[in-house]
């Protein structure tokens, strides 16, 4: 369980450019098979990943406890569903790039810095994924728990469509319309085409 230590304003935040670069105090891991940015257990996580060509890249709202090969049941679902649809690998990105188990311990206010570097990691991962990268809203009713990750994700909107994003869910929707959480759908859960930019209307 991750508790933060304090609102992520009070800390130092390194920048996504700084972050790609390994430090010291790196977690073990294979490096030709994970991409975990920055590569240390922090109070944030830009990125968590396998490496692959064809990458099914995953939208959750805030990272938890995962590392490279300790993934939480949410990553495993993931990763499960990424490969039962023909992807080589998964990248585990989020709305929001705060460590938080429960979602109500989260930022109240959002850090425009984090997301800033936020938003320059998610346009890495899109630089890196190809033609037409596939990126699966996976996100549920968490969504609902502050009112700044739907500008969030309206940023993330705008910039995916500069690559051509193919927006994806997986699973049944709330009556509210938001897409499926990864965790408990079957492994082999179809993902299927997703407009958010009509989603974003209506909630």
């Amino acid at each position: 369980m991750h508790i933060p230590t304090a609102s992520t304003q009070e800390l130092t935040i390194l920048t996504f450019a700084d972050a790609l670069v390994p430090r010291a105090e790196s977690a073990q891991y294979d490096r030709e098979k994970w991409l975990y940015i920055p590569n240390f257990y922090s109070e944030y996580r830009y990125i968590l990943g396998t490496a692959g060509s064809h990458p099914l890249i995953t939208i959750g709202i805030n990272p938890s406890t995962a590392e490279p090969d300790h993934l939480d049941n949410t990553l495993k679902s993931v990763e499960r569903i990424a490969l039962a649809n023909g992807f080589d690998s998964f990248v585990m990105f989020n709305v929001y790039a705060q460590r938080a188990t429960r979602p109500d311990d989260m930022d109240k206010e959002c850090n425009v810095a984090l997301h800033a570097e936020n938003m320059r990691a998610f346009r890495w991962v899109l630089e890196r994924s190809g033609e037409a990268p596939a990126v699966w809203a996976a996100w549920g009713a968490i969504i609902e728990k502050r009112a700044y990750l739907k500008d969030c994700v309206k940023d993330m909107l705008a910039i995916g469509a500069e690559f051509g994003a193919q927006w994806l869910s997986a699973g049944k929707h709330s009556v509210k319309g938001h897409p499926h959480h990864p965790l408990y759908l079957r492994k082999d859960t179809p993902v299927e085409p997703f407009d958010v930019a009509e989603y974003l209307q209506k909630i």
